[in-house]
């Protein structure tokens, strides 16, 4: 497990600068986790613009991209007025990740960035696409961290 969890930090700092790209454009992550020995990430881009933007990234990290699975959807549901706003909201509000670890909380996560524990569920409420309880988070997920 230790050996999966360094591939995945490995992988995630050669293409940080996509995970960054994703963020700042309102992608919604469902999936960051090396699979078959690379790094998988699936999420629903709000346009095609937005996906096309990424892929772009991508290649310019690796063109080859042989140690990445990419899977970015194009949301169906929201209209590009809708979409725009929601990748302001992201690029806009500081947009920061935390990668957790084991032993983490999220009122421990909550104390180390808002220096309050009882800030936690505004990291939840920000990441309800990858949690379902508060108590419930697991070593390697990608949370985001709203300002």
């Amino acid at each position: 497990m230790a050996q999966q969890d360094q591939r995945l930090e490995q992988l995630k700092q050669k293409y940080q600068s996509v995970l960054n790209a994703i963020q700042q454009s309102g992608v919604r992550l469902d999936h960051v986790h090396v699979q078959d020995n690379k790094l998988f990430i699936q999420g629903t881009a709000p346009s095609e613009d937005v996906k096309n933007r990424i892929w772009d990234q991508i290649k310019l990290v690796d063109p080859s991209f042989s140690d990445l699975t990419a899977d970015i959807k194009v949301s169906a549901t929201a209209p590009s007025g809708q979409a725009q706003t929601a990748g302001a909201a992201v690029s806009g509000g500081g947009g920061r990740t935390y990668t957790v670890k084991a032993g983490d909380t999220l009122s421990k996560i909550s104390r180390e960035f808002y220096g309050e524990a009882n800030q936690y569920m505004k990291i939840f409420n920000a990441n309800r696409d990858k949690l379902q309880d508060p108590d419930k988070i697991q070593p390697g997920q990608e949370l985001v961290i709203p300002s």
